[in-house]
């Protein structure tokens, strides 16, 4: 991976509808069945995802940080099409990086679902030199679209 990259995309065909995908995408109480990096624990009991701006709050761990909460702030929604957030540790603005699922039906019972993981946005030196990006690899991330598939199938 070049040092000038600063982002990661993944995609797969679900067999579902992108209305059932969305519903699951939209509510952070799943967000811990579909994590393939092993980082979120659970929903601090949040409402679903409803539009730009709103905020949820997971439960998180890592080897690195041990137990913490994120503040994730909403940045994209389009219904049954794109669903975006960015990440900030709880109680601080986001620092820059960004999750993105995009929806795209390839017809009534099947979608194409890319997952994109973006650190562009992040600028401040400080945050670069405590966060090693990428902190979720490629592969972590196509496991995060196995998990919806296997969770929007009811497997």
């Amino acid at each position: 991976m070049s040092n000038e990259q600063s982002t990661i995309s993944v995609s797969r065909v679900i067999d579902a509808p992108a209305g059932d995908i969305f519903h699951l995408l939209s509510n952070p109480e799943r967000h811990h069945e579909l994590d393939g990096s092993g980082m979120v624990v659970s929903d601090e009991k949040t409402d679903r995802i409803a539009k730009v701006g709103d905020v949820f709050t997971m439960n998180m761990n890592n080897s690195k940080m041990g137990d913490y909460k994120t503040d994730n702030h909403v940045t994209g929604f389009d219904h049954n099409k794109l669903l975006a957030w960015q990440t900030a540790v709880a109680g601080t603005e986001p620092a820059g990086w960004e999750w993105m699922w995009e929806l795209a039906s390839m017809g009534p019972d099947s979608t194409e679902v890319t997952l994109t993981y973006d650190w562009s946005k992040v600028t401040d030196k400080e945050t670069l030199k405590k966060v090693s990006f990428p902190m979720v690899s490629k592969e972590e991330l196509e496991g995060s679209l196995n998990k919806l598939a296997a969770a929007v199938s009811g497997s």
